[in-house]
This record gives structure tokens, C-alpha cells and sequence, in this order.
């Protein structure tokens, strides 16, 4: 039976995830809220299971309206830029294409590290021997996989021949489980998914292979006009969010149950074996800034981007409340 919002508050402040609601005095020392009203996307992805399941935590911090809204997973950054949501978190390299094209977003902290797992067929045993190979994508941003090509000296424009659900009615994952694919790249569920036909290797793990794992696979941001009139906000929403994330680590299967219930998950075992393997609890100990200048010089190398990385992180980006939520939150 679904949980109610009350019991899942109230597991909040029982047993590990009690840690989860420290730092009152602080709390009590903040004005409230500009605005009482956050308006999220609803994309179904289990990585994103911090802010599907902070709903409590945000009325906690005094947010009393919460909307889901349907939107573009590829497209985050454009969604926030246009107003039409006010803060997610997705790919960094999402956000930082928005910023390129003037999107009036602000980056302000990470969440998690590492979702995205590609996927190759018996054979293939490295990136290099994807050259002249076929690619699906699904969900994930094209640059994802144009970056990790280019870390190995491949040219994605030229050795690989991509396919995404724009480019064919059939869904690239199942292409990839029928054989009909080289490789897939993919991030939660789609991994879970992929594993459990039984199919393929992983030949790269975000996770754990470096460049990528030193890196924070997801970060927060805001629709700029909002960040500007409501930072008391927009630092309790940050607040929230990564005491979600807290939560993901410690609690994966309470969350699991939760992002099924509400809707943006379909299979709880997947759900559930994503929590499991992404690092939720790590975000204290990556550097958001270097996150945003590593994947700003990738994207400009490739051609993705104009901006230089300096100008990106002076104009778009806000640290104030991620560095001071690392220390009232420390473990």
C-alpha cells in the first residue's frame, strides 16, 4: 500500500534518516520562504529520485504547493530557462548546452555522481572498436556519448552512426536487445533494464571509470529570475534536495517504493537496484565548479559549445548556498 505523506515524513526522523532533519537552529535563524509555491519536472528517470522524493522535505522548509510537470528529458535546461519549471536537477552538459543558447538559468550545486552505463554487444571490448559501429541513445544527451568518443580520440560526427527515437519508431534499447544494435548508452533505469535481457557488457560506467567518475553526473539548477527574487528559497529547496539524496543512500529501498507510488517509475526492482549502484551520498566530496569547467572544456573542444568555461561560471552559476549547506550538513 502507498505510503502516506504523513508516515514518510515521519520515517524521515526515525533511524538513519534522522540525521536527515538536523541543523534546526539554523533553520529557526532563516526568514521564510519568498514564495511557498516550486514548480518541478516530471521525467520518468529513477536517478533523478532526490527531488521525486522530497516532497515532504520541501513542506518541511515551508513549501505548501509543490507541481510536477510534464516535460522534455532531453531539454531540462530549456525548461528552466523559459520559466516553465524552476529548478531540476539533469546532466550537467544539458545545462551548460542551455547556457550556450542564453537560457537564463544559474547552476548551484551537485547531487549525485554517475547514472550513465554504455552498453556493447559480445565483441566489442572498448570505446576505440566502436569506430564504423552503430549506437542507440534513448533518453541520454548526444553529448554524453560525443564526449566519451572524443576522451578515446574517436570523431562521433564521423565514426559512429547514431540512433535515437527521432531517428527511428523503434525504441534504440529494444533495437539494442534484439541484436540490432553495437551498443547502447543509457542512464536509470535504462541499465537496469538493458541487464535484466541479459544482453551486452558495460564497456563504460560513469560511476567508476575516470574521467567521468571524478565528476558530478547531476547537478541543481534554477530558473535565474527566481534564484534572483528568492534566495532565502531557493537555498531551502537546494537543502531539500540533497537531504533527499541523503536519504537515497540510506534508506534505497523506502525511496524505491516511493518514486514507484508516485509515478515516476515504473518497475520498482529497477528502481531499486539504481539506488543501490548510483552514489547518492558522495555529493560532500565532489567540487560542482570543477565539474562545470571539466565538462565546459570537453563540450568547447568538440564544438558543442562557444562559451569559454570562465564566463559560463562567472554569469551562470551561484556557490554561496551549496557551500554553505556542505557544512551545516556534514555527516
Amino acid at each position: 500500500m502507498m505510503e502516506s505523506r504523513r508516515q514518510f515524513l515521519s520515517a524521515l526522523a526515525a533511524g538513519s534518516a534522522a540525521t536527515l532533519l538536523r541543523a534546526r537552529p539554523v533553520l529557526a535563524a532563516e526568514a521564510p520562504p519568498e514564495t511557498t509555491t516550486i514548480r518541478l519536472p516530471k521525467i520518468p528517470a529513477a536517478c533523478l529520485a532526490p527531488q521525486y522524493i522530497a516532497e515532504e522535505l520541501l513542506r518541511a522548509e515551508g513549501f505548501s504547493e509543490i507541481r510536477y510537470v510534464d516535460t522534455d528529458a532531453a531539454h531540462i535546461g530549456r525548461a528552466i530557462g523559459r520559466g516553465e519549471v524552476d529548478f531540476s536537477t539533469a546532466n550537467p552538459l544539458d545545462f551548460l548546452e542551455a547556457i550556450d543558447a542564453s537560457a537564463p538559468i544559474v547552476v548551484l550545486g551537485g547531487v549525485h555522481v554517475g547514472c550513465y552505463e554504455l552498453f556493447a554487444r559480445q565483441g566489442i571490448g572498448s570505446i576505440t572498436e566502436l569506430k564504423g559501429k552503430t549506437v542507440g541513445l534513448k533518453a541520454s544527451p548526444p553529448a554524453q556519448l560525443i564526449l566519451i568518443a572524443a576522451h578515446v580520440g574517436l570523431d562521433p560526427t564521423k565514426d559512429i552512426r547514431w540512433i535515437t527515437p527521432a531517428d527511428s519508431p523503434a525504441d534504440p534499447l529494444q533495437l539494442f536487445v534484439q541484436g540490432k544494435l553495437d551498443a547502447f548508452l543509457g542512464f536509470a533505469p535504462e541499465p537496469q533494464e538493458v541487464r535484466s535481457h541479459h544482453v551486452g557488457h558495460v564497456i563504460v560506467r560513469t560511476a567508476s571509470d575516470r574521467p567521468w567518475s571524478q565528476y558530478f553526473c547531476c547537478v541543481l539548477a534554477g530558473n535565474r529570475e527566481f534564484v534572483r527574487k528568492h534566495p532565502v528559497a531557493t537555498k531551502r529547496v537546494l537543502r531539500a534536495i540533497l537531504k533527499a539524496a541523503d536519504l537515497c543512500a540510506s534508506e534505497p529501498e523506502r525511496v524505491a517504493r516511493r518514486v514507484v507510488d508516485s509515478g515516476f517509475s515504473e518497475r520498482y526492482d529497477f528502481a531499486l537496484e539504481a539506488l543501490r549502484e548510483i552514489p547518492y551520498d558522495k555529493w560532500r566530496e565532489f567540487d560542482a565548479e570543477d565539474t562545470l569547467r571539466f565538462y565546459a572544456l570537453r563540450l568547447r573542444e568538440a564544438g558543442l559549445i562557444k562559451m569559454p568555461p570562465n564566463r559560463i561560471i562567472e554569469g551562470n552559476t551561484d556557490w554561496r548556498f551549496f557551500n554553505e549547506l556542505k557544512r551545516e550538513l556534514k555527516a
